[in-house]
């Protein structure tokens, strides 16, 4: 190879070489500038001591969710109390949203993605009713389309941050949580009546019925049984137990009249215990697989034996979260009170058929 080849090749690697480096500082240069923002965090600055409302909007429904000392409540439930892990696990989660993906938007898109006025506006707030954050929950984002995306639990959401209404984010989480719908923040604690003494049942229409028994242990017995009827025990247990448990599904506006709670007229359940309290339990129309119920305690509750001051003390504390939903309008699932609102008839033991 001579001199002059020589230094022909080097000209060319010269050029090469700078071509390369050029098209690699084009690259750098042109580079989309929301790949720097993949993998931060959303919502900035935002902290969970500050947190003091949550306030949810969609279409036709807001909820507000408020802190009142250790206590989180619901504002359009009549300061109904929330449930405190949901809140304190939503909250956590926004803190945790990053950045997965970032791309800008306009007006048809955003619509397209329910980033508008039809998507889910979430707003954080200190005490004294600041904004702390805010962003639209749009869609769920999937990575492979479902058969059913409205049933589909969602790969991530299509998320629009107010302050950047021209870039849609996508994050990892779905953000289930993030609802107005009061039955996926109430808590769900109701009543849990124990040592029942009596049992009573006086519906709108038909016969009623009345059980009770001697002892904690004893059999239950059907009050003014005639001579031919047998109560069935299993039946009665199931009934008692029925206010051992009685978890709620949500709670109703306050505005709503009684007439459309069917608690003008409602049956009637009344109950004491061995512990000296009496409960009062109203039951009025059903709302799809929900009744309409309004709950009353009374008494001073009374304990005895080796445990009773540590029974005392939880007693304690379960009556104040009971007597806490009188003046409240509550919704039960139906099938937590089957069991109780039989007919008298459905309680007692079928006759055995003669042996032919």
């Amino acid at each position: 190879m001579n001199a002059r080849v020589t230094a022909i090749l080097i000209v060319l690697l010269a050029l090469l070489g700078g071509g390369a480096l050029l098209y690699h500082q084009q690259g750098q240069t042109q580079r989309p500038a929301e790949a720097g923002a993949l993998g931060q965090t959303l919502l900035k600055g935002l902290k969970a001591a500050e947190v003091s409302a949550i306030q949810i909007r969609e279409p036709g429904s807001t909820l507000t969710l408020e802190r009142k000392g250790e206590r989180w409540v619901v504002a359009e439930r009549d300061g109904f109390p929330a449930d405190l892990d949901r809140v304190r696990d939503f909250v956590l989660k926004a803190l945790e949203l990053k950045i997965g993906q970032t791309e800008p938007i306009g007006d048809k898109d955003r619509a397209r993605l329910n980033l508008d006025a039809s998507g889910t506006q979430v707003e954080f707030k200190d005490a004294k009713g600041a904004s702390l954050a805010r962003f639209v929950a749009g869609k769920k984002f999937f990575k492979r389309e479902p058969e059913n995306p409205d049933q589909a639990a969602g790969d991530g959401r299509f998320v629009l941050l107010s302050e950047d209404p021209g870039r849609v984010v996508v994050v990892s989480n779905a953000l289930a949580q993030a609802t107005a719908k009061s039955a996926d923040w109430v808590s769900r604690s109701g009543l849990a009546v124990e040592k029942v003494q009596s049992l009573e049942y006086r519906p709108a229409g038909g016969d009623g019925w009345k059980i009770e028994r001697p002892g904690d242990n004893a059999d239950w017995m059907l009050a003014g049984a005639k001579a031919h009827e047998k109560l069935e025990i299993t039946k009665a247990n199931a009934a008692a137990y029925s206010l051992a448990s009685l978890d709620l599904a949500d709670v109703a506006p306050r505005d709503l009249k009684p007439e459309d709670s069917g608690l003008d007229q409602p049956a009637v359940l009344a109950a004491t215990t061995f512990d000296g309290l009496s409960y009062t339990v109203h039951v009025g129309k059903l709302a799809g697989e929900q009744y309409y119920v309004a709950v009353s305690v009374a008494g001073e509750p009374k304990t005895e034996g080796k445990d009773a001051g540590e029974r005392g003390r939880k007693l304690a504390e379960r009556l104040a979260r009971e007597r806490s939903l009188a003046g409240h309008v509550l919704l039960v699932a139906k099938n937590r009170l089957d069991d109780v609102l039989k007919p008298r008839a459905e309680l007692l033991a079928r006759p055995q058929e003669n042996k032919k």
